[in-house]
């Protein structure tokens, strides 16, 4: 495929690649416990700041790159937003890992805020009904999401040799959809080579939790000794009732048919719960998702809302315009969580799950799918590691080892002529295929084993280094006006939102969902 892009404007095509990040990271005091005082007024509005919101918690930070088609100023922006952060924390520093920091109390983990607007409060109940559901400790786990697109300019080469049975956006949108099913297939790829929660505190596993082997070193590290991602696994995001949702991933109509049952399909247990008790909001509804964003999905379709639009309408109304990826745990070894090599990997292996041939998935596939994840995530660096494919056993090494050979090429040709950063990228993550110890999760557990320290304190120290180097880092002058402005701006705009409300919450959420089930997303 990669042979239609060897001249000049093909290479530019498949060059322009658009790149976002959203990286997430605990709040914490200097001793490493969670920081539990409200989000501080200097990063500006949670609600409304482009670039500096929270997720579940207050003492959740989510940073959001713009976006861009180069990868240095990419991270380079990303480092930016952190050093403005760290110097307005008053001494309090980022948690480095996926895995949150000593919990004492769950009870003492703060719901974010967002005001006394209507769509304030609707996104802190609907985060009050994760913790209904979930538990709290399950949401402050932290992770990288990484946004990704390709340039008109390829989806206009990719159509014009195609058989143009399809509309230009009903095709860039089956496209993406094939990028989606082979990204599924090969998912397990990114928690083994970038996976780096192979160990947890002590702290984290609470009293009649079962089902992990887990060995301990030192006075409270547990860890399994070839796992990958404890984030991935039942320990970190998962909802038992999503099982039964069978979303497909073959088209956009299948997808959004999928999406429709699940936001409309009711739950025995989240009913238990109630809707309003006693007079108090305790979730949006009695549903298996209240709300779409509450499926969890390692990847997912996404189009930019327009306002009051759901994630689904906006994908009905034009299609997709991009994907996220979602199984990317807080890379420690790196200040803001990713690296360049990282993001250069996920370019190639992104563009070539997009320009391979991919099937329509069936169930078995699924079922398959879904066991090879689990064991990398659970023992991904056990040597000769087996998966299945095809129904057929395969070593995991040798699966590498021939997405790797493909994804050579691509790679020379993205670098062209005068560069060899792809290349060196492959290069890289290339040594993991052989030597597990490669990985980060691996490093992890080196580092651990030849520190001898536990966990947390090994986190506490890196904190505590990424915290100077920001304090230290040369914010220019024109960053840091930039970013307080924003914060002013953004917390004037939530004031004339709240400002602008009409009408009370009650009715504010029964127009919300009447308008939804208008567009077909609830009945």
């Amino acid at each position: 495929m990669i042979s239609h892009f060897r001249d000049a404007s093909g290479r530019q095509a498949l060059t322009s690649v658009n790149r976002g990040i959203e990286r997430e990271a605990l709040r914490v005091n200097a001793n490493g416990t969670l920081a539990s005082d409200p989000h501080p007024q200097a990063l500006g509005s949670a609600l409304t700041h482009s670039r500096i919101t929270t997720d579940y918690s207050e003492s959740l930070l989510e940073f959001i790159t713009p976006v861009s088609q180069e990868v240095n100023r990419l991270l380079d922006g990303l480092t930016q937003t952190h050093a403005f952060t760290l110097k307005h924390l008053a001494g309090q520093q980022l948690w480095p890992v996926s895995m949150p920091c000593y919990v004492g109390d769950v009870a003492d983990i703060p719901i974010a805020q967002y005001g006394q607007s209507n769509s304030g409060r609707m996104k802190t109940l609907y985060r009050k009904g994760l913790t209904k559901r979930y538990g709290a400790l399950m949401q402050i786990i932290s992770g990288v999401h990484f946004n990704f697109s390709v340039s008109d300019e390829l989806w206009q080469r990719l159509y014009d040799q195609s058989d143009k049975t399809l509309s230009l956006q009903d095709f860039i949108s089956d496209g993406y959809f094939g990028l989606i099913r082979n990204y599924r297939r090969m998912v397990w790829m990114l928690p083994y080579l970038f996976g780096s929660s192979p160990a947890v505190c002590e702290s984290f596993i609470k009293p009649g939790f079962s089902g992990f082997d887990f060995k301990k070193m030192g006075r409270g590290t547990l860890y399994l000794p070839y796992a990958t991602s404890l984030r991935m696994s039942d320990l970190g995001y998962t909802n038992k009732e999503q099982e039964r949702l069978n979303i497909s991933y073959n088209s956009l109509a299948e997808y959004l048919a999928g999406i429709k049952r699940a936001i409309r399909m009711p739950s025995d247990e989240f009913a238990n719960i109630g809707i309003k008790v006693d007079g108090e909001y305790q979730q949006l509804n009695t549903n298996i998702l209240q709300i779409e964003n509450e499926f969890y999905s390692p990847i997912r379709a996404k189009r930019v809302t327009a306002k009051g639009e759901t994630p689904s309408a906006a994908l009905e109304r034009a299609g997709v315009q991009y994907i996220e990826v979602r199984a990317l745990d807080v890379n420690p070894f790196s200040p803001i969580g990713i690296d360049a090599k990282q993001v250069r990997w996920l370019d190639l292996f992104l563009l070539y799950c997009l320009l391979s041939s991919s099937r329509p998935s069936c169930a078995s596939e699924e079922v398959e799918m879904s066991a090879n994840l689990q064991t990398v995530i659970m023992g991904g660096r056990q040597p000769q590691l087996t998966l299945l494919r095809g129904e057929k056993n395969v070593l995991m090494a040798d699966w590498l080892s021939e997405v790797f050979a493909e994804l050579a090429p691509l790679a020379k040709l993205l670098d062209g002529d005068e560069h060899d950063d792809y290349q060196q990228a492959l290069q890289h993550w290339s040594q993991a295929i052989s030597d597990p110890e490669q990985t980060l999760s691996g490093q992890v557990m080196a580092t651990l084993n030849a520190s001898q320290l536990d966990h947390n304190i090994w986190v506490k120290q890196l904190a505590s280094q990424y915290h100077q180097y920001f304090m230290d880092y040369p914010l220019s002058a024109a960053s840091q006006a930039s970013f307080e402005q924003e914060a002013i701006d953004s917390l004037a705009q939530q004031q004339a939102i709240e400002a602008s409300d009409s009408m009370d919450f009650d009715h504010f959420l029964a127009q919300y969902f009447a308008s939804t089930c208008r567009h077909g997303y609830l009945d």
